[in-house]
């Protein structure tokens, strides 16, 4: 066979195998796993790894926060930070505001994405204004190709449980996986109101206005209406030890439930919202930076396998009055914009600190990375592997390279990973077999990324949690679900 491209002399690796063998492209698909193999043109991978492009699932791109601040990258310069990183694909979020339809929500994020992205895209839709029509839309979302949502237990969008039963049944019933940020919002709010009245308003007292437990006894409960529903659930940022204790106990009993966790809880600290002046509200997130101890048992976590991806939770807000400080210099705490950068960094924080220190191996780096995503969100085999037929999105890694982290390719002005020693660096990313970034330069144009249609989340080994109540053979008959 004549190939379009030819990638040799390089290790490759997927989520369970690694092996040295030539991949040969035809039509932007793996079409040939072999030796000796000749193609139009060729990249030389000769000591390098050859893995399955990243595929970022947690980011928010051209999107207005709760503050109505908009994100400070748009789908062109996200995508390309992303491309950098090692990724060849990403699933930012598409926001219902108050009074949209799911259309209209769509139609918006589509105009931002489709002449700007330079690898390919897809959606999670954020539900913020649930009623009787919204959830009679949904099945048209799934129809267009949108099989995640995510629901908030906190802030001004957060939705009650009785509504996010509604939501879980119906994702539930099409193979779709709901997503939560779960935070106990009436912990959060008296615990802010206490600082505040109590003239604590620096941006250090955002730790403290959130407690680990409010994360803890949201998750619980997030947990116990998946499993009255019978439905697969994504617990996203996971930052506690009980948070990540309880995905994996729903985990070990068969629970449709899963986790994520993200670099700024394995790399900082709440000592880092104590920088002198206002430096601290770079580091404004939620959930917050806890400590690190913390950060030793979400390692282990990682480890053994509770977290199924780790993503950037990419929220760029620049360090001045567009972002951060949209409410003024003089704003407390609760009015900074909350997020921080970190799209490009997540894939070499997690081969530097992971792979090359001996925490995960490759294969559960590429797991975490690319392959878990696609199963969970319904773009395997498609994407997320190195197998014949699938997508050639591809990531060329020099394991050896070192760099000492300064800026991004990001709208952002500042990296709050900044200064870290990094060992192992991507240096080619395809997508769909054409150069997206290369040797450090962009090859890709805007608009050369593509929506993903996704199809059905993959429940493979979890045998869920049918409930007494819930099960006709015990609950004298009643067929609650489809």
């Amino acid at each position: 066979m004549k190939h379009d491209l030819v990638i040799n002399g390089g290790t490759l690796a997927s989520s369970s195998e690694t092996f040295k063998a030539d991949i040969g492209i035809k039509n932007g698909r793996i079409v040939t796993l072999g030796e000796d193999l000749k193609g139009e043109d060729v990249i030389d991978a000769s000591g390098k790894l050859v893995l399955p492009g990243g595929i970022e699932t947690h980011c928010h791109i051209a999107q207005e926060s709760a503050m109505s601040i908009m994100t400070a990258d748009d789908y062109e310069t996200g995508s390309i930070s992303a491309a950098f990183g090692g990724n060849s694909c990403f699933v930012p979020f598409a926001a219902q505001r108050k009074g949209q339809s799911l259309r209209d929500t769509l139609n918006v994020y589509d105009a931002r994405a489709k002449t700007k992205s330079v690898i390919d895209y897809s959606y999670h839709l954020i539900l913020t204004d649930v009623n009787k029509k919204v959830l009679n839309d949904l099945p048209e979302v799934f129809d267009f190709g949108i099989t995640s949502f995510k629901v908030f237990m906190t802030y001004a969008t957060r939705i009650n449980d009785s509504q996010f039963l509604d939501i879980l049944t119906i994702a539930r019933e099409h193979g779709g996986l709901t997503m939560v940020h779960a935070e106990n919002h009436d912990m959060l709010t008296w615990m802010a109101n206490r600082l505040t009245d109590s003239g604590y308003l620096d941006p250090k007292y955002h730790a403290p206005s959130r407690p680990a437990l409010a994360e803890e006894e949201a998750i619980n409960r997030a947990i116990s209406l998946a499993k009255l529903a019978n439905a697969p659930l994504m617990i996203v940022h996971v930052s506690t030890p009980g948070g990540a204790e309880s995905v994996r106990k729903a985990r070990f009993q068969g629970a449709y439930v899963f986790g994520e966790t993200c670099p700024q809880y394995l790399f900082l600290t709440r000592e880092d919202l104590n920088r002198p002046g206002l430096e601290g509200a770079k580091y404004i997130c939620s959930p917050p930076l806890r400590d690190s101890v913390t950060q030793e048992v979400l390692w282990k976590h990682i480890s053994n396998g509770t977290f199924s991806v780790v993503s950037s939770d990419h929220a760029p807000y620049r360090f001045d009055e567009t972002g951060k400080f949209s409410s003024g210099t003089n704003s407390d705490f609760r009015k900074i914009a909350n997020g921080m950068p970190g799209i490009e960094m997540r894939l070499p924080l997690m081969f530097s600190e992971g792979v090359k220190k001996g925490r995960i191996s490759l294969n559960h780096f590429v797991a975490l990375s690319s392959t878990n995503a696609a199963r969970l969100y319904g773009m395997f085999p498609k994407k997320g592997t190195l197998a014949i037929g699938a997508n050639a999105d591809i990531a060329i890694w020099d394991p050896d390279e070192t760099r000492h982290v300064s800026e991004m390719h990001d709208a952002t002005d500042y990296n709050p990973f900044e200064g870290r020693e990094i060992n192992g660096w991507p240096v080619t990313v395809l997508s769909k077999g054409r150069k997206v970034v290369d040797q450090g330069k962009l090859i890709a144009k805007p608009g050369d990324g593509k929506f993903v249609k996704r199809g059905r989340c993959d429940l493979t080994g979890l045998s869920g949690s049918r409930l007494i109540e819930t099960d006709p053979d015990t609950n004298f008959g009643a067929e609650l679900f489809k």
